[in-house]
């Protein structure tokens, strides 16, 4: 999955891919960070893939980021974190 407009989130890499479990192959994690039953099975629907998208969304994994600068935001300077988002979704509204 992967936005299309530019998102400044910690669990999306900055050419849009998104970064969730549920969408990494199915197999134990080499890391040790994710287990098998969290990750890809084929009883995902398009349903269960857009909630975790959206809980995603509003409460990210800071702690295994994608956007490392977008987690260090989050984490600590939520305003400067807020302004660079106001400002892509200004960008893709065109009005900058």
């Amino acid at each position: 999955m992967t936005f299309q407009t530019p998102i400044f989130h910690p669990n999306v890499y900055p050419n849009g891919d998104v970064c969730i479990s549920i969408l990494h192959a199915p197999a134990n994690d080499p890391y040790g960070y994710e287990s098998a039953s969290e990750r890809w099975s084929p009883v995902q629907t398009p349903e269960t893939i857009l909630l975790s998208v959206i809980s995603m969304l509003s409460s990210p994994n800071d702690e295994s980021p994608a956007n490392v600068e977008a987690a260090r935001l989050w984490r600590e300077d939520t305003k400067e974190f807020k302004k660079r988002c106001r400002a892509n979704v200004r960008t893709s509204l065109g009005e900058e």
